[in-house]
This record gives C-alpha cells, structure tokens and sequence, in this order.
C-alpha cells in the first residue's frame, strides 16, 4: 500500500496485523514546517480512540481522556 499525506497534515499509522510491518517515510523539502501536535493529536475530530493513544504515548487511558477533555 501507498499514503500520501498533504503538507502539515498529522498523521499516524497502526500496524493491526500480527506481522513486522516496515514503512518508509521522505519530506519535500529540509523545511517540514510547523504544527502543533498535542491540539492536533488530542483535540482531534472525530477523537483518536484513546486505547491507540494510550499504546502510543506509554500512558493510562484514563490520563489520556483527560487530555482529550481539555483540547
């Protein structure tokens, strides 16, 4: 499979499979730009479900709802 994200979109990926998963990743340029990753990741609409933020970000789910709750 192929993703093409736009510039300054935040994007992740979860591997569901049972397998190793690779991924490649290349910019257009040296200047990726700016943005802010908490509002974006935390504040999201529709939300990130917290199970995965909770995996990603090494904390509790409930700690991860209650950042969710202030974005």
């Amino acid at each position: 499979d192929v993703f093409v994200f736009p510039e300054g979109l935040i994007h992740f990926a979860a591997n569901a499979g049972h397998v190793p998963a690779v991924a490649f990743a290349a910019l257009g340029s040296q200047n990726p730009g700016t943005t802010f990753v908490a509002e974006t990741v935390f504040g999201s609409n529709p939300p990130i479900t917290p199970a995965l933020l909770a995996k990603a970000f090494q904390l509790n789910i409930t700690t991860i709802m209650e950042l969710q709750a202030k974005f």
